[in-house]
């Protein structure tokens, strides 16, 4: 399905499978960047995919608040340390300092998997509930979906949302947003993550 409306010129649509994958220096997986703001070489906030291909450590982001979710895949083990935290397909995202680059261990095989990471300002992911509105004050919001639906907002019309596609709003319109996935989706493969991001004021592009 492609969108029916874009409510505000800022507005996006991004298919992850029309973003060319970059392979990763170990060779253990490769990532696609869906959103970098306000660019690729300076960002605030960064938005991807990853892939991972085998059990490794994850590389260290020193002064970036990260948040990661399996969205694809058996999922993976992360060890912080002396504490391992187990992460499921479609299960709640889980927020951490990446400088902390913990362990990865493949449960059963290869994961997909989304990342926010957040250099300045304030951000964001939520795993979506059927029927639950989001209402969310960030200057930006988005949401990435594994399955097609419909992104309802309470202000606009509804937009159509394929599998694996990343909507952005860049200048985040007000109100709740509600996400129901296409009636063909099994309940059990409903997924899909709400992302919010305001930057920090000072570092704004003017």
């Amino acid at each position: 399905m492609e969108p029916n409306t874009l409510e505000a010129l800022s507005s996006r649509i991004v298919h992850l499978d029309e973003v060319i994958p970059v392979p990763w220096k170990n060779g253990g997986g490769q990532t696609r960047e869906l959103l970098a703001w306000p660019d690729g070489e300076a960002w605030q906030l960064r938005l991807s995919v990853a892939e991972i291909g085998r059990d490794g450590p994850f590389s260290s982001f020193s002064g970036i608040t990260r948040w990661f979710a399996v969205i694809a895949g058996e999922g993976v083990v992360l060890r912080f340390g002396s504490e391992e935290r187990r992460l499921l397909a479609g299960g709640d995202p889980l927020r951490f300092d990446g400088s902390w680059a913990p362990g990865c261990r493949l449960i059963d095989g290869p994961t997909r998997d989304l990342n926010l990471m957040i250099a300045s300002g304030q951000g964001a992911m939520i795993a979506t509930r059927p029927g639950k509105p989001w209402t969310a004050d960030f200057a930006q919001r988005g949401l990435f979906a594994t399955v097609a639906g419909r992104l309802v907002p309470e202000q606009g019309e509804p937009v159509d949302i394929s599998a694996n596609t990343l909507f952005w709003q860049g200048a985040a319109t007000s109100g709740a947003w509600r996400f129901e996935p296409a009636p063909w989706v099994p309940d059990s493969a409903a997924s899909a993550w709400w992302l919010g991001f305001t930057p920090e004021e000072s570092r704004v592009p003017r």
